[in-house]
C-alpha cells in the first residue's frame, strides 16, 4: 500500500506558495500526508517537500475534476491557491476573477462531483474594507475595496451556498498580516513581486533594494505611521491544524479571523529589523497612501472559542528573526 493511500491525507491546493508549504510541514508533522496541488506560477516546487506535488491549474476545470475524482478517498482540501497582489488585481480585475472566482468554483464543483465535502478556505480580513470599529470582529459589515478582498468574498459567499444547498463542510480563515518565515529556514515568503512589509524591509537593510518608504507618519497612532495586526505564519498553520480536527469532528462551517488582537506600527517593523539584523535600516517618510487606515487589527475571540486557536509564535522579534534567517539563507548573506 503507498504512502499516499496508508497515511490520513489531505490535499493543500497551492501547497507551494509560502503559507501553504507552511501549512504543509504542520500537517506532515502530525502524521497527516499533505497532496499539493499547484500550477507553481507563483509557488516553489522547490517548497514541497512533505508530500507529492501535482502540478495543475484550478482554470483547468476537466483536469481538476479529474485529479479530485483520483484522489476521491481524501477527507478535506485546504484551498490557499488566490492571487493575492493587490496592485496587480487592480490593474487585471479580468486575471484576479478568474483565477480566484472561477477557479474556486472549478475546485466546489469538482469536490461536489466527488465524495469530499470538507474545506479550509484562506480568505484576508481585506473582505472588511474600511473599518472605524476596533478590534475587527466577524460581525463586521464586509465591504471590501480592493479587487482582491472583492474576489474573496465572493469565494466566502460561495462556500456559504455551497453549504446550504450541498452540504459542504467548512472553515474560512480571515487572516490578518501574515509574516515571518518557519524557524529552520528552509521555507519563507517569496513572493515576486514582494509587496510585503518585512521581506523588504530585510532586503533595504541588507542593501538590496532601495530606501524603505513609510507612507505617513501623523496617523493617530503612538509613533504616528499605522499599525498592522502580523501574525506568524506558523501561527496561521496551526490554526489549518485546529480546523481539520474540528472538521473531522462535526463543525460545519465557520468564518474566523486569524490574527493576534494587537498591532505593531510600520516604525516598531523597521526597528525591529535593525535590531535584529544588525544593520542600518535607511528609510524616508513619503505621503499617506489613499485608503490607508491608521489601524488595524483583530478580535480573535471567536477563533479562541470556536477552534481553541490563540496565537504562540507572532512576538514581533521572533517574527523578525525567523523572517531573517529564511532572507540570508536565500540570497546566501
Amino acid at each position: 500500500m503507498s504512502a499516499e493511500t496508508s497515511s490520513p491525507s489531505v490535499i493543500v491546493v497551492g501547497g507551494a506558495g509560502y503559507i501553504g508549504s507552511h501549512v504543509c510541514k504542520a500537517f506532515a508533522q502530525q502524521g497527516i500526508l499533505p497532496i499539493t496541488f499547484d500550477n507553481l506560477s507563483t509557488g516553489h516546487n522547490h517548497a514541497v517537500k512533505w508530500g507529492p506535488l501535482i502540478e495543475v491549474d484550478l482554470c483547468d476545470r476537466a483536469t481538476i475534476f479529474e485529479e479530485i475524482e483520483k484522489h476521491s478517498h481524501v477527507p478535506l482540501v485546504v484551498h490557499l491557491a488566490s492571487s493575492i497582489e493587490v496592485g496587480f488585481g487592480e490593474k487585471h480585475p479580468d486575471s484576479f476573477y478568474m483565477n480566484n472566482v472561477v477557479g474556486a468554483l472549478n475546485l466546489l464543483d469538482a469536490m461536489k462531483n466527488s465524495s469530499i465535502n470538507k474545506i479550509i478556505f484562506s480568505s484576508t480580513c481585506a473582505t472588511y474594507g474600511e473599518i472605524s470599529n476596533l478590534p475587527i470582529n466577524e460581525k463586521e459589515v464586509q465591504s471590501p475595496y480592493s479587487v482582491y478582498g472583492k474576489t474573496k468574498l465572493a469565494i466566502e459567499h460561495m462556500l456559504q451556498s455551497y453549504h446550504k444547498a450541498f452540504d459542504l463542510n467548512y472553515v474560512t480563515l480571515r487572516y490578518f498580516n501574515a509574516a515571518g518565515a518557519d524557524e529552520s529556514g528552509e521555507i519563507g515568503e517569496e513572493h515576486d513581486p514582494e509587496t510585503h512589509l518585512i521581506p523588504l524591509a530585510l532586503a533595504s537593510a541588507a542593501g538590496l533594494r532601495q530606501r524603505m518608504k513609510i507612507f505617513g507618519n501623523d496617523y493617530d497612532t503612538p509613533n504616528g505611521t499605522c499599525i498592522r495586526d502580523y501574525i506568524h505564519v506558523n501561527d496561521i498553520a496551526q490554526a489549518h491544524l485546529l480546523s481539520w480536527d474540528k472538521l473531522q469532528n462535526g463543525l460545519t462551517k465557520a468564518e474566523l479571523n486569524i490574527g493576534t488582537g494587537k498591532g505593531y506600527s510600520n516604525l516598531e517593523i523597521l526597528k525591529t529589523v535593525e535590531k535584529v539584523t544588525g544593520l542600518p535600516m535607511p528609510y524616508d517618510i513619503e505621503p499617506r497612501r489613499d485608503g490607508d487606515l491608521s489601524q488595524l487589527y483583530a478580535d480573535t475571540s471567536r477563533a479562541q472559542s470556536v477552534l481553541g486557536f490563540e496565537a504562540k509564535y507572532s512576538d514581533l522579534d521572533f517574527i523578525v528573526r525567523t523572517a531573517w534567517r529564511f532572507f540570508k539563507s536565500k540570497h546566501q548573506i
